[in-house]
C-alpha cells in the first residue's frame, strides 16, 4: 500500500464528502476508492467513517487520524518542492566508471563542465573491471565489449578506433612507413595482451592485411605503451581516446591514416531506472559531446563524414 498516496485519499474524501468526487478526480472507479479507505482502516486496525446512503461522516478515530495527517503531507509536499528544485538542475554527484584509456581523456575535459555548474560534482571510477553497476554505486558507465546484461540500459554505443602513431623525433630518425608493410622494419612497442600481440591488422584495398611487427618493449598497460612512443623508442599502435590530445598538441603524429586498424566497441550505459537525474543527464550528454569530439576529428583525418 501507498501510505502517503492513500492518506491523501482519505484528505479528499472527507474535504468532498463523498468517495465518487474523488474517484472522478483521480480517473478511478468508486470502488477503488473505497478500497483504498477500506486498506487504511485495516492497516490502523480503526474504523474511520460512519457510512449511511446519504451521508458520510468520520468517526472519533478518524478524527485523530485526520488531525496526524495534515502536518505528515504538509512535510512530503515540502520535501517534494526542496527535492523538486534540485532535482529540476545538476547538482549533487555522479558517478561514471570509466576504462583506463578513457580516463585520461575525460580528465582533461571535465573542469570545463564543473566550471559552470557549481553544485556538481563528477567523481570517475577508473577501472577495466566490469563490476555491477548497482551494488558499486554507479550512475553511468563506459564499457568495452558487447553488452550483454540486460539490465543496463544503452544510451549509445560506437566503435572505438585504434590508430599508429609515433612522436616527431622517430619519425626524423627513422623515416614514415607509407604502408603497413613497412611497420616490418621499424621498431614497435607492443600492448602485451596475448600471444598475437605482435600481430598488427589494417584494412587495405586488398582486404585485411596483418603485419607481424618487432620491438624490445612490451606492456600490458596502454599508458605505458603511449609513454614509450612519446619518448620516441618506436610506433605504437593505440586507441584514439589514449592519444587524442597527444595528436592534438603535436607530440604524437598519426601514420598509415589510409589503412584502419579495427576498432572495439564502447557503449555508454546507466543502470535500468525509471527517472534518470537532472545531474546524471548533463554528464552522461558531456561525455557523449567528448566522444563525437574525437569521431569528427578521425572523421577529418580520413575524409569521411561523422556518422549521426
Amino acid at each position: 500500500m501507498d501510505l502517503v498516496g492513500t492518506l491523501r485519499v482519505l484528505v479528499r474524501v472527507v474535504e468532498t464528502g463523498s468517495f465518487s468526487a474523488v474517484a472522478r478526480e483521480r480517473d478511478l472507479t468508486q470502488a477503488a476508492v473505497a478500497r483504498q479507505i477500506s486498506q487504511l482502516e485495516e492497516h490502523f486496525g480503526v474504523r474511520l467513517f460512519h457510512r449511511t446512503t446519504r451521508k458520510l461522516s468520520l468517526t472519533d478515530d478518524g478524527q485523530v487520524l485526520l488531525g496526524l495527517t495534515r502536518p505528515v503531507l504538509d512535510g512530503v509536499e515540502g520535501l517534494e518542492t526542496a527535492l523538486g528544485r534540485q532535482s529540476a538542475s545538476a547538482v549533487g554527484l555522479v558517478r561514471v566508471a570509466v576504462p583506463t584509456t578513457t580516463g585520461r581523456f575525460l580528465v582533461q575535459r571535465l573542469p570545463t563542465l564543473l566550471a559552470g555548474r557549481p553544485g556538481l560534482k563528477v567523481e570517475l571510477v577508473i577501472s577495466d573491471r566490469f563490476g555491477d553497476m548497482i551494488e558499486d554505486r554507479l550512475d553511468l558507465a563506459l564499457r568495452v565489449g558487447e553488452i550483454t546484461d540486460m539490465s543496463l540500459i544503452k544510451r549509445r554505443s560506437w566503435t572505438a578506433e585504434r590508430i599508429v602513431v609515433a612522436a616527431p623525433s622517430y619519425i626524423k630518425r627513422h623515416g614514415t612507413p607509407s604502408v603497413p608493410a613497412d611497420l616490418e622494419h621499424h621498431t614497435c612497442i607492443l600492448h602485451n595482451v596475448g600471444s598475437d600481440s605482435d600481430v598488427w591488422t589494417f584494412a587495405t584495398p586488398e582486404g585485411p592485411k596483418q603485419v607481424r611487427v618487432n620491438g624490445g618493449f612490451l606492456a600490458n598497460d596502454f599508458r605505458a605503451v603511449r609513454q614509450a612512443a612519446e619518448i620516441g623508442y618506436g610506433i605504437a599502435l593505440l586507441p584514439l581516446l589514449e592519444v587524442f590530445d597527444d595528436l592534438q598538441g603535436g607530440q604524437l603524429l598519426s601514420l598509415l591514416n589510409g589503412f584502419p586498424a579495427p576498432g572495439f566497441p564502447v557503449s555508454l550505459v546507466y543502470p535500468s531506472r525509471h527517472h534518470l537525474a537532472p545531474r546524471t543527464r548533463v554528464v552522461m550528454e558531456f561525455v557523449l559531446a567528448q566522444m563525437q569530439e574525437i569521431r569528427s576529428s578521425l572523421d577529418l583525418r580520413t575524409g569521411h563524414a561523422a556518422p549521426a
